[in-house]
């Protein structure tokens, strides 16, 4: 969430700021409402908290001079009455105020391009051709199903819409991009290979921005009378890690790369990407994870965008890198950098990688914090990347690699996972 002081001393700059680059209107007039009536009874209730000590110390001095006490102790008890209503109504002003504070977004980065939506994202980089076919283009879906590899009728009939089934050397190439992934974050960019919980409790998804504000897109479940949640990325599992903890400084950057199921309710999608594999209500991520400093943050952002980067580029995938725009980017991030790879049956580029750095915004949900040089503890910040989702990759090398008679090429990087094969049909 956002610094506080932002909401107390700042709010008018705060709402013109987020009204300007997210859209995002801010409530000022209730924020400052309850600000003045928070520091009001704060007021009032530390002078009666004087007073009541005051009094009781009073009370002691009158019953060793043996002076009736009724009339103090009178006086404490209407103290105390008062004191508890106080107390219970700034906890409830406070209540409101984190309400408020935790439905809020992230603030920008100066460079963040202005604009709405995903038209406003700005190009920043290209890399490799797409390839001119001489042959009509399947799509994944057309070239999946020739064998049953990708059944999504199946899937229907065990869960619903949004789900798929793969089978034989098409689940076999999907298991091998995940492995290569992996393999790749964890022996040549130094990530720590993590195996996280699907499944978190109510703190994690407010610590990483998912709760309150996005709680229709999640999957809940009750667990021994408790809400759990299935997570949307490993992103939540990881970056909980940290989690009310303070980080010596030589420890850092951490870095952790986890490859997990993930889950989304789709809530707002309003049924786009219905056909095939592009949007699923499950899907698997390699995801990226860092923990450092303020001062780190952004070489570690370029960092991770390149490692992501890396993986496309070993696939022989052609990709754009894309700064997205302040009302496209996520609610935590600050800044955002959009990977898209070539889909040959859509003549587009999709997105199939995220990589934000969200500065001090989780940490400060999560009060995760490391220890400067003069031992005082201060907040860290944490970053998060797709590197990259599972599912869209194997679309890629499907439609990418496809051959005229609908056999996929596997590419020179994948074939040790897939005992050397050099095609599928």
């Amino acid at each position: 969430m956002l610094d506080p002081s932002l909401l107390r001393q700042h709010v008018t700059d705060t709402a013109a700021r987020l009204r300007e680059s997210r859209g995002f209107e801010l409530p000022v007039s209730r924020i400052e409402s309850l600000e003045a009536e928070r520091k009001q009874i704060q007021m009032r209730t530390q002078e009666l908290q004087n007073l009541r000590n005051t009094r009781s110390k009073a009370i002691g001095q009158a019953k060793a001079k043996g002076e009736d006490v009724a009339p103090l102790l009178a006086e404490v008890a209407g103290f105390g009455d008062e004191l508890k209503a106080s107390e219970a109504r700034l906890v409830e002003i406070q209540a409101d105020i984190e309400a408020i504070v935790l439905g809020v977004p992230n603030l920008p980065d100066a460079g963040v391009p202005v604009g709405r939506d995903e038209s406003d994202n700005v190009e920043q980089s290209r890399w490799g051709t797409p390839r001119a076919f001489d042959f009509e283009v399947r799509d994944h879906v057309a070239l999946g199903e020739r064998h049953g590899w990708l059944d999504a009728e199946t899937a229907a009939k065990l869960s619903g819409a949004r789900f798929t089934v793969l089978r034989g050397k098409l689940a076999r190439l999907h298991r091998a991009l995940a492995q290569f992934m992996l393999d790749l974050h964890t022996n040549a960019h130094g990530y720590e290979e993590t195996s996280v919980p699907l499944i978190v409790n109510p703190e994690s998804m407010l610590g990483t921005g998912q709760l309150p504000k996005f709680e229709e897109d999640l999957f809940a479940l009750e667990v021994n009378e408790a809400t759990r949640y299935l997570i949307p990325t490993s992103e939540v599992s990881l970056t909980n890690i940290v989690r009310d903890s303070i980080i010596d400084a030589e420890r850092l950057p951490l870095r952790m790369a986890a490859h997990s199921l993930c889950f989304r309710a789709e809530a707002g999608s309003h049924g786009r990407d219905t056909r095939g594999m592009i949007r699923q209500h499950q899907f698997e991520k390699v995801e990226m994870v860092s923990v450092t400093t303020p001062d780190d943050s952004e070489a570690e952002h370029q960092r991770m965008t390149r490692c992501a980067e890396v993986v496309l580029e070993k696939l022989g995938l052609p990709y754009r890198r894309m700064l997205l725009c302040a009302g496209d980017m996520g609610f935590t991030a600050q800044r955002t950098y959009d990977l898209e790879v070539w889909l040959p049956s859509q003549n587009t580029y999709r997105e199939i990688s995220s990589c934000s750095n969200c500065g001090d915004f989780q940490a400060r949900r999560m009060q995760a914090r490391w220890r400067v040089a003069d031992g005082k503890p201060a907040l860290l910040h944490t970053l998060n990347g797709s590197g990259v989702a599972v599912g869209r990759a194997l679309v890629a090398v499907m439609e990418n690699y496809q051959q005229a008679d609908g056999s996929i090429e596997v590419p020179e990087v994948l074939r040790p996972y897939m005992g050397e094969l050099s095609r599928i049909d």
